[in-house]
C-alpha cells in the first residue's frame, strides 16, 4: 500500500487540533495502541472536530446526524502509552451530501497514523444535503494549502 502524500503529513495544513489521552488499556500485546482502539480515538478527534466546528450544534438544532460511510487508516509509526496522542483534523472535500475528512494523529511530535473518513448527512434515515450554515462555515475548517 502506498504511503499518503506527504503533503498531507504536515500538522501546520489541520485547523483543528486537540489532544488525547492514552490508557494503559488501550495496549495490545506488543505495548503499542491497538489498532482497534486508534479507529475509537479517531472518533474521539471527529467528534471534537464538529463540536469546536458548531456542526454538533447544527446537527441537534436540525434533527440530522453525520453517519461515517468509510474510514481509511495508515499506521505510520508506534503510537505507546503513556503519551497523548495529537490529533490534527480537517474537512479535505466536500461533496453535495458527504464531506472527507482528514485526520493527522501525532506523537511526540511524530506522524503515528494518518486516516480519512467519509461522513454522509443523514435525515429520517437518508442522505441529504449538507445545510447552508454548516457549507458557509467549512472554509475556516478545510485544509489549509
Amino acid at each position: 500500500m502506498a504511503k499518503p502524500d506527504p503533503a498531507l503529513l504536515d500538522p501546520a495544513r489541520y485547523p483543528f487540533h486537540c489532544s488525547v489521552e492514552t490508557r494503559y488499556r488501550d495496549l495490545d500485546s506488543n505495548l503499542h495502541i491497538n489498532n482497534g482502539v486508534m479507529a475509537s480515538l479517531l472518533e474521539e478527534g471527529r467528534v471534537r472536530y464538529h463540536r469546536a466546528s458548531g456542526f454538533s450544534d447544527l446537527c441537534g438544532q436540525l434533527a440530522l446526524s453525520m453517519m461515517v460511510a468509510s474510514i481509511t487508516i495508515d499506521f505510520l509509526g508506534e503510537s505507546l502509552f503513556p503519551d497523548p496522542l495529537e490529533m490534527h483534523v480537517a474537512c479535505s472535500h466536500v461533496g453535495r451530501s458527504s464531506t472527507q475528512l482528514a485526520q493527522l494523529v501525532t506523537q511526540g511530535g511524530k506522524v503515528v497514523v494518518f486516516s480519512q473518513s467519509v461522513l454522509v448527512c443523514v435525515k429520517d434515515a437518508r442522505p441529504i444535503e449538507i445545510p447552508a450554515a454548516f457549507r458557509e462555515s467549512l472554509p475556516a475548517w478545510m485544509l489549509r494549502a
